[in-house]
This record gives C-alpha cells, structure tokens and sequence, in this order.
C-alpha cells in the first residue's frame, strides 16, 4: 500500500442484496474476525433517471430512510445479532463504483460480490466489480457465486 504507513484495521464491504454479495459479507466478517478489523458495510441509492417528463414521487418518499433499513435488515440476516466483529452500517446516495472506491480510501481491503449474468457475461466481472478492481486504492476481493452450483 504505498500512501499508507499504518493500517485502518477495517474492511469495507459492498452490499446490494445480491447473493455474491451475501455471500462477499459473509467472507468479509470472518476476514475481520481473523485479522481483528471492523466492517464498514455500504449500500448505495440514485435517484432513478428520467428523461422527459419528472418522475412524481410519492409524499413520504426517503430513498435514504429505505436504504437504511433494507441495509439493517440484509445484515441481520446475514451475520445474526451477534456479528463477529465491530459493524458500522453506511447507505449513501451515488453511484456504487465511486462511493465504494472512496469508502476503500480509508479502508485496508475492499471486499464485494460479482454478479456477472448469462453464459458469456457471467465469465467476466460486473461493471461495479470491474470498475472497483481498476480503481482501488486498497486490495480488492470479489466474491463470485458458481451459478451452476449455488457456491461461492
């Protein structure tokens, strides 16, 4: 790592709800547990793109709020009510290409899942995975799921 002279002792964790994803959180945690780090688990929101016509959105409408929760949900599912290793939860609005790489600026590992769909597609990484692979200022760990096994 040459900019950095100590390590964070955290492990940055992409979640999108995905099963390699799931599967990425998973292997982080016990990464975290052996090596006595913390997890910053993230999940992202945009506002949908319309073009044309505004989207209406209803009243009581909090993509943040939902995020929130949905994260808080998907990790207890995950890792229980008793995770290995200290947890902080983070939803933030972007793109998750770039807020993961920035959230990997103050991490020593960034670890995600692949979901790469189809025959073809499905031998290369994900856009997101690719895109975090090229620009991370940490090592990256991709978590891929054998889609004729189930498997991580």
């Amino acid at each position: 790592m040459p900019d950095k002279q100590r390590s964070t002792k955290r492990i940055a964790v992409g979640l999108d709800g995905s099963a390699p994803s799931r599967e990425a959180l998973l292997w982080a945690a016990d990464q975290a547990h052996l090596t006595g780090s913390s997890l910053r688990i993230i999940m992202t929101w945009e506002y949908p793109q319309s073009f044309g016509w505004p989207v209406a959105y209803p009243e009581d409408f909090d993509p943040q709020q939902e995020t929130a929760n949905a994260l808080r949900t998907l990790v207890a599912e995950v890792l229980g009510d008793d995770p290995p290793c200290p947890v902080e939860l983070v939803a933030e609005e972007g793109h998750p290409g770039p807020t993961l790489v920035a959230a990997a600026r103050e991490a020593d590992l960034l670890v995600m899942g692949s979901r790469g769909h189809g025959a073809f597609a499905g031998m290369i990484l994900g856009s997101v995975s690719e895109y975090c692979a090229a620009h991370s200022p940490v090592p990256v760990v991709i978590v891929r799921r054998d889609e004729a096994t189930g498997n991580a």
